[in-house]
């Protein structure tokens, strides 16, 4: 009977890291500089960016006055905020095993530029960028955006 428990607990043990995995979410991307204060907004709350972190679906990044910001997403697509911006990332998938890839990026405020990564070669429709007033549809390429606050 003891001798069950103690493999009833290794069980656990051993299984415990791959439920607790299996639950967190994958990162979407990293950030790879940031100048001046940056802010990264999730569920729990606002923390300060820094370089290595991780991003994920979902999270909005926020600049301040004299703020920079560049991240690479996992398919290799590159985004700079500049001073007073925030945009959110509201999607991503990155699946090239399926051939399945869609990125939609909503940019509240501020100076954004973007270059197309592998989502956009991959799925040429899945790239959107949202604004207040327009949403872009990005068929692989390089561009800058600028949106005034409302």
């Amino acid at each position: 009977m003891a001798s069950l428990r103690s493999i009833a607990g290794a069980v656990v043990v051993v299984m415990f890291p791959v439920w607790a995995s299996a639950a967190d979410p994958a990162a979407a991307g990293r950030i790879k500089v940031v100048s001046g204060p940056v802010f990264i907004v999730r569920a729990a709350g606002t923390i300060q960016a820094t370089a290595g972190q991780a991003l994920f679906e979902a999270d909005t990044l926020r600049t301040g006055a004299d703020g920079r910001v560049g991240i690479t997403l996992n398919d290799d697509t590159r985004i700079s905020l500049g001073p007073g911006s925030e945009a959110r990332l509201d999607q991503f998938v990155y699946a090239p095993a399926d051939k399945r890839g869609s990125l939609v990026l909503k940019v509240v405020r501020g100076l954004i530029a973007y270059v197309s990564g592998r989502i956009a070669k991959l799925s040429p429709d899945g790239v959107k960028l949202e604004t207040p007033n327009a949403i872009v549809g990005v068929r692989g390429t390089t561009l800058v955006l600028r949106v005034d606050a409302p």
